[in-house]
């Protein structure tokens, strides 16, 4: 069972911290609760969040990494990473954990590619922050093989891995590349203010999911190309 329900915004979480709380927390002790009483056997995979490590003083982030959250969305995952380990020690329920990191790819109406791509077909071209902050970008195919390896792996000891390429690429070189594959001639310009709290460097380590024998499929160029391809069909 991959438990997605919840929200998956930072920016409802500061606005809506305790809407969020229930959407992230809640959910999943409703889930691990289901399956303590109903479903014994049954392995739960939760999709959390990079968020949960917070600011971060190296890359690549280990799994190991001390976690601290700087928003309501990574502190409420982090609660719900640890309900997790909590069920398996004391009830024996099996589950994985996802670190997923910036997953993007066809079908996704948020975030920066789905912003870049409105901006890009309203001939604009500004964008907030320096463009050099560093993101590991892993496609959703990619992500979604990652959750079904959790599943395999699931277990009362709740092991974690972290969802990411192992390849930090910056905002600036994500958004020239959409401009390409949108045709543009021009480039994107940036405000040059960095968002407080927004760490200018998330990268995976991606040691465990290579042992588990996971490895990405998709590059992030290839991907950028297929999401305007998608998003010109459909808008």
């Amino acid at each position: 069972m991959i438990h997605c329900a919840g929200s998956g915004s930072v920016g409802f979480s500061v606005g809506h911290p305790y809407q969020d709380y229930q959407r992230n927390v809640g959910s999943a002790a409703a889930v691990l609760e289901f399956s303590r009483l109903h479903a014994p056997d049954a392995r739960i995979v939760l999709p959390s969040s990079a968020a949960v490590y917070g600011a971060v003083e190296r890359t690549p982030i280990e799994e190991i990494d001390v976690l601290r959250p700087v928003t309501p969305y990574g502190a409420h995952k982090k609660i719900a990473e640890d309900l997790c380990a909590s069920f398996g020690r004391y009830c024996g329920v099996k589950s994985a954990v996802v670190r997923l990191f910036s997953v993007y790819g066809p079908e996704l109406r948020k975030q920066l590619l789905w912003d870049a791509s409105w901006r890009v077909s309203r001939n604009e071209n500004g964008f907030f922050g320096t463009g050099r902050e560093l993101r590991d970008w892993i496609h959703v195919e990619d992500a979604v093989g990652l959750l079904l390896k959790a599943g395999e792996r699931a277990s009362a000891e709740c092991p974690v891995v972290n969802g990411g390429t192992g390849e930090g690429i910056s905002v600036e070189q994500v958004l020239k590349e959409l401009f390409r594959a949108f045709g543009r001639s021009d480039e994107p310009l940036f405000s040059g203010q960095a968002r407080a709290g927004d760490p200018p460097h998330y990268i995976a380590s991606t040691s465990v999911a290579q042992a588990w024998g996971w490895k990405p499929t998709v590059g992030w160029r290839e991907g950028i190309c297929e999401y305007v391809r998608w998003f010109q069909d459909n808008n």
